[in-house]
């Protein structure tokens, strides 16, 4: 588990969502997350699917934001939960134990290791850098990868993270670097050569 790590966002990304998600899975993106706080039950379940069957095709996997319900229902490969999103046990018990599953630990090593303990695949620090999609998130320091390798799993950066801000994140020990906007944000014609540029940084 390394390299580029993209979320979705239903308000950037509107109808493209497919297309912008293939342009960046051509670019290099390792593993996609399916992010949509909306209530639209079959918009969000259509628009999983869709992009469960395009990651199908380039041999990444596609997890789900907070929903271990539509995880299982479309045969995602995993989730990633927040805080308050459920517990990791009981995703492991709906999900199965291939699944992957994440988990946002914020700026704190006790809840690294807790999730740890309860089988998370990865774990999520952030937000490293000021947020447009979490304007209000409590801030990360860098020094809490260094730290949090004691767990012997996958390390995901996230929160205001660009190409030009990334690499020290990286240097740090982030295994995937997790990027909405500086990839999603940009017209859907340059987000391939996006991806490229951030993939590009864990091959340097």
């Amino acid at each position: 588990m390394r390299g580029l790590y993209v979320i979705t966002d239903s308000v950037l990304l509107g109808d493209s969502l497919v297309p912008a998600v293939e342009a960046a899975l051509i670019g290099g993106a390792t593993i996609v997350q399916y992010r949509n706080k909306s209530t639209d039950h079959n918009r969000r379940l259509s628009e999983a699917q869709a992009l469960l069957k395009l990651c199908r095709g380039y041999n990444r996997p596609l997890l789900i934001n907070d929903d271990i319900e539509l995880a299982e229902t479309i045969g995602a490969d995993g989730v990633h939960l927040g805080r308050t999103d459920g517990s990791i046990a009981f995703a492991r018990q709906r999900l199965g134990v291939n699944a992957i599953i994440g988990a946002t630990c914020h700026n704190s090593l006790d809840f690294a290791r807790q999730a740890a303990e309860e089988g998370a695949n990865y774990l999520a620090f952030g937000a490293f850098y000021p947020s447009h999609t979490k304007p209000n998130a409590s801030v990360a320091e860098l020094s809490i990868l260094h730290f949090a390798h004691q767990f012997g799993l996958p390390l995901v950066a996230i929160g205001g993270i660009t190409l030009e801000n990334a690499p020290p994140l990286i240097r740090a020990g982030a295994d995937c670097v997790a990027v909405i906007n500086d990839i999603f944000g940009q017209p859907i014609n340059d987000i391939r050569q996006r991806a490229e540029s951030f993939s590009q940084l864990f091959v340097e």
